[in-house]
């Protein structure tokens, strides 16, 4: 370890480290623009730049590794003046968007000035004019004037994604970034370089004039879209979503996520939405109160029972249910129904890569497996030949949207039961061979975790209130299991959880509350 000096602040430091890296890491702020911690060091932008004691001329932090005994000042008088020059230098051809940037309140050229410059301007010449509304693809507009070439975005396509979609064209101030000829950006993680952009160069176009970052609530939680989880930030207001952005976490999914996840979270504030209980009468669907619903799932569970017992009951789980609920889902198949007709729908396979997207297109497969569903081929499968054969006469289903997206004919099979409970947050094609359908609340509304494919727990949180009456899936279990007559002394998702690591050997003494931001793998991983 190296001992060095940093504004006077003995720090330590490991060989390899560059000045940018440990400061950082000591919570000292040195600005910069082209430095990203997964990217190449590029060292253009010149904007971190540091005095050294025993050298003649300020040194960029982010390329300079540090030695033992160096002495680094971050905001002498020299240093400050070097930094006022750079901003100089990068706004003399920037445009004065900030009022009708999207990047407004984002934006490090906007906060670096604010912080490090406030001169008064030098430059008489009239600004030479670019490119403004640039489409690059389907998600990305580009406006060049406003691009300081720190070639983040470059560097992200040459090494993270190894497709090399962008470079640089032209010479002189005339350079600006572009695809190549012919060609437009087809990366299927195009939005990341939004998200790395200093300035507002790059702008999304599913968020574009939309509202205004500091109006946005932000809420971490998981990405419901495959078996990977990557960490999520999702950007709301008044219950309804803006937008979805990474959050870090190198264990899973590093820096970054894919534009299925970015712009996958539209079902949520969807006009489809189920916002009330509803049972299907003679004349359609009729919105009912939730007691009256529960009465009636009571009602013809329990005569189904009655008449035939209870393994006529079959009982489904979606891979997109939490832990929680599908453990509340199973004590209410075992200890309310008492059936053994259980199975969860498979995951639907999709395209997949090797960098972060996964082929399961569901969270928590893994984590139902633990909850002790049985898979599709040894449980949801043989539900089903069952309900051909007409041994089950009822249907319990979460995930219900699902369930009608994944099961082919599945109008045809629900048409061969007596009685069928869907939970559902949208409506879908077919609703009108179920009898019951209870709304569910998303995973933007909820609290709990998902277990992905590496046996990594991680936390959802809920975001805003459930729309409508709906209501997370547990709460909806609980709620039935006391018309059954059976009390799940549950008032939050944390105290389901604290059951699973006292009974599930792979969670045991896995405290909800310590599980952070990372998440933490279970016990068989």
């Amino acid at each position: 370890m190296f001992k060095i000096y940093i504004d006077g602040k003995e720090l330590q430091a490991e060989p390899g480290q560059t000045i940018l890296q440990v400061a950082l890491k000591a919570g000292i702020e040195i600005p910069h623009f082209c430095w990203h911690p997964a990217l190449s060091i590029s060292g253009n932008c010149r904007m971190c730049l540091v005095e050294i004691e025993k050298m003649p001329k300020l040194q960029t932090a982010c390329s300079t590794p540090v030695s033992d005994g160096m002495v680094v000042y971050t905001n002498s008088e020299k240093v400050i003046k070097a930094r006022r020059g750079v901003l100089e230098f990068l706004l003399t051809e920037h445009p004065l968007d900030c009022p009708i940037c999207d990047q407004a309140g984002e934006c490090r050229l906007q906060d670096y000035y604010m912080l490090y410059g406030k001169y008064e301007s030098r430059f008489a010449e009239k600004k030479l004019k670019k490119r403004k509304v640039v489409d690059l693809g389907a998600n990305i507009i580009l406006d060049t004037e406003r691009c300081i070439l720190c070639t983040r975005c470059i560097r992200f396509f040459r090494e993270i994604t190894k497709t090399d979609e962008l470079g640089i064209f032209n010479r002189g101030d005339h350079s600006e970034i572009d695809t190549y000829p012919g060609k437009k950006l087809e990366s299927i993680y195009s939005g990341n370089i939004v998200d790395i952009c200093p300035v507002g160069a790059l702008t999304n176009k599913d968020f574009r004039f939309k509202c205004r970052v500091w109006f946005l609530d932000k809420t971490p939680s998981i990405c419901p879209l495959c078996s990977r989880g990557c960490n999520i930030e999702i950007h709301h207001r008044a219950g309804k979503v803006y937008r979805i952005k990474p959050r870090t976490n190198l264990y899973v999914n590093q820096y970054w996520i894919c534009d299925e996840g970015r712009y996958g979270y539209k079902f949520i504030n969807a006009e489809d939405r189920v916002l009330k209980p509803m049972i299907k009468g003679s004349s359609g669907y009729v919105s009912v109160e939730w007691e009256v619903a529960a009465i009636d799932v009571f009602v013809n569970i329990n005569s189904i029972v009655a008449k035939y017992g209870p393994d006529s009951v079959g009982i489904v789980a979606s891979p997109h249910l939490t832990n929680e609920d599908g453990y509340c889902l199973m004590k209410f198949a075992k200890e309310v129904i008492k059936t053994d007709n259980i199975g969860f729908l498979p995951s639907i396979k999709g395209d997949h890569d090797e960098f972060l997207i996964r082929p399961e297109k569901a969270p928590n497969e893994k984590g139902l497996l633990d909850m002790g569903w049985r898979s599709w081929d040894d449980g949801g499968k043989i539900l089903f030949e069952k309900i051909e054969k007409g041994r089950i006469k009822a249907l319990y289903v979460t995930g219900g949207e699902y369930f009608l997206s994944i099961v082919s004919e599945s109008a045809n099979l629900l048409r061969k039961l007596e009685y069928s409970v869907f939970h559902m947050s949208n409506k879908k094609d077919g609703l009108d061979t179920i009898n019951v359908i209870l709304p569910s609340a998303t995973y933007a509304e909820k609290d709990g975790t998902f277990t992905n494919f590496q046996g990594r727990i991680q936390r959802i949180n809920r975001a805003f209130d459930p729309i409508g009456e709906s209501l997370p899936d547990w709460r909806i279990i609980k709620r039935l299991a006391t018309i059954f007559g059976k009390e799940f002394p549950y008032e939050k998702a944390e105290d389901i959880f604290k059951e699973i690591s006292n009974r599930v050997a792979a969670y045991k003494g896995i405290d909800y509350m310590t599980i952070g931001d990372e998440g933490v793998l279970s016990h068989v991983s």
